[in-house]
């Protein structure tokens, strides 16, 4: 199984665009567990962060995700359920 998901994250389909949220078919939208988020983070991330060219993400996990690593070749960024005052913390503090 490691094998396999190892060539599979290293897939330039999967990695130029991530969604890493939940997204259902009457639309709601829900952050990942975080257990999976934590492994993401640990494993797969550290090797496919250079890769990444657009990324989807839900507004409980976007502050993490952006803090996680540099992401060099992003030109894309996807942020779904963030509030306004959300928005004027992340693009104005200086947290990045």
């Amino acid at each position: 199984v490691n094998k396999r998901l190892n060539t599979f994250i290293h897939d330039s389909a999967f990695t130029s665009h991530l969604t890493l949220m939940k997204r259902f078919s009457n639309n709601p939208i829900h952050p990942l567990f975080d257990t999976i988020l934590d492994r993401f983070f640990l494993q797969i991330l550290p090797s496919i962060h250079h890769k990444i060219q657009w990324l989807d993400v839900e507004s409980s996990s976007v502050e993490r995700i952006l803090l996680s690593t540099n992401y060099p070749n992003l030109y894309r960024l996807g942020l779904y359920n963030l509030e306004i005052e959300e928005a004027k913390h992340l693009f104005t503090s200086k947290i990045f």
